[in-house]
């Protein structure tokens, strides 16, 4: 059953209040550093351009100027982390919703936009998007209403609970992916008025999205991709049998959008080593070969549109999208080997605006690194071992 419904969510405490912003570049330095990111003896009221990391029990907010450890946040079970889209807050994902962590306060508040297993959280345009695998449910608001309780949302529960994910575009229209528990098969689009204005059942597997320029949507399938742009669907086959496209990367700077590529529909854990760039100009895939695998949390577009990959040779493979070309390969790390288990740490690659972060969980540190000339100018030593790494500008 659909349903729509506008709510005002009321939250047990409010977030803190707004303070004076101090704002400044990460990684101004121009020769590499180290620093001890052991955590500070009083918390900042204020926190510049802060990162949040989740560790094995809790989270972690640095300072993004010094990267000391702000604030050491408890917090049990696997949670995951993403940026809400305004320049303050993060929501985690726990078991039971997605709680918003003030980041410049150094808060994780009480607020929390409840949903079983919740999953995908999705910005653009203006507008963030939630989705919960348990129901189905999906939560669409104004992240800049955040910081005085939760703010009005906007809700539509998909026909089934599944693992999927829901992006709302500038003109109201919201893309929702199709499935069930046991099946995913593609996507539709509804309307202001959450009428169905298109549909596509050409995607086995739906997973994963992104957009790119000219607010074409793009989701992966195990045999191509499925995008969606001025009211039509358009599929892309992948040029083998099986060519899952799971998790993909996109930019408003380009038309192309950069995919995870895997082969061996049989594999227990598939380490591939081709990445797959889709133009949705163009309608057509093309693979580049690294010469080395990568994971999920190994992709990344840079400020220019660059399409990102850590490789576990311990290198960032830059790619420009229009030749398929590798232009550069930054080292960053020492090889390492891709765990069994998805939850499990493994090196992770966050961009946010000129700047790469690279965790390395081995070692316990995060490499700050300029993307343009590929120098590392800080890393910074962490109390624990890091997973997931997402920011916000503090600004």
């Amino acid at each position: 059953m659909r349903t729509l419904h506008r709510s005002r969510g009321g939250a047990a405490l409010s977030l803190v209040a707004a303070l004076a912003l101090t704002v400044g570049a990460c990684g101004s330095d121009d020769t590499e550093e180290e620093t001890d990111a052991a955590p500070s003896s009083t918390p900042e009221e204020t926190v510049p351009d802060p990162l949040v990391l989740t560790y094995d029990g809790g989270l972690l907010v640095l300072n993004g100027e010094t990267f000391d450890v702000v604030e050491d946040i408890p917090l049990d079970g696997f949670n995951r982390v993403n940026a809400a889209g305004d320049d303050r807050h993060v929501l985690v994902s726990t078991s039971t919703g997605f709680r918003v962590l003030d980041a410049v306060g150094a808060e994780l508040t009480e607020d929390e936009f409840e949903g079983a297993k919740p999953g995908h959280v999705v910005r653009h345009a203006d507008r963030t998007v939630l989705f919960a695998d348990g129901t189905g449910e999906v939560t669409s608001f104004d992240p800049q209403q955040l910081g005085d309780g939760l703010p009005e949302t906007e809700s539509y529960t998909a026909a089934a609970a599944h693992h999927g994910v829901a992006v709302e575009l500038a003109n109201g229209e919201l893309l929702v992916t199709l499935g069930t528990e046991e099946e995913r098969t593609g996507a539709i689009v509804l309307d202001e008025n959450r009428e169905e204005i298109a549909r596509s059942e050409e995607c086995p597997g739906v997973h994963g999205e992104a957009t790119a320029r000219g607010e074409t949507v793009v989701v992966g399938c195990e045999d191509g991709v499925l995008y969606y742009r001025d009211g039509e669907f358009t599929k892309v086959d992948s040029p083998t049998e099986y060519g899952r496209i799971g998790n993909q990367a996109g930019s408003e700077e380009s038309a192309i959008v950069l995919g995870d590529y895997k082969q061996d529909a049989e594999a227990e854990l598939e380490r591939p080593e081709q990445v797959a760039l889709v133009d949705t100009e163009a309608g057509s895939l093309q693979l580049v070969d690294l010469g080395t695998s990568y994971t999920f949390r190994s992709l990344a577009r840079g400020p220019h549109g660059e399409a990102l990959i850590l490789g576990t040779d311990g290198q960032i493979h830059v790619i420009d999208p229009e030749t398929a070309e590798v232009t550069n390969r930054i080292p960053v790390l020492e090889e390492w080997t891709e765990p069994l288990e998805w939850q499990q740490p493994r090196p992770t690659l966050f961009v946010r605006g000129h700047t790469a972060y690279v965790t390395d969980p081995e070692a316990k540190e995060l490499h700050v690194l300029d993307i343009e000339s590929g120098e590392v100018q800080t890393t910074a030593t962490l109390p624990q071992t890091p997973n997931e790494v997402t920011g916000v500008t503090g600004g």
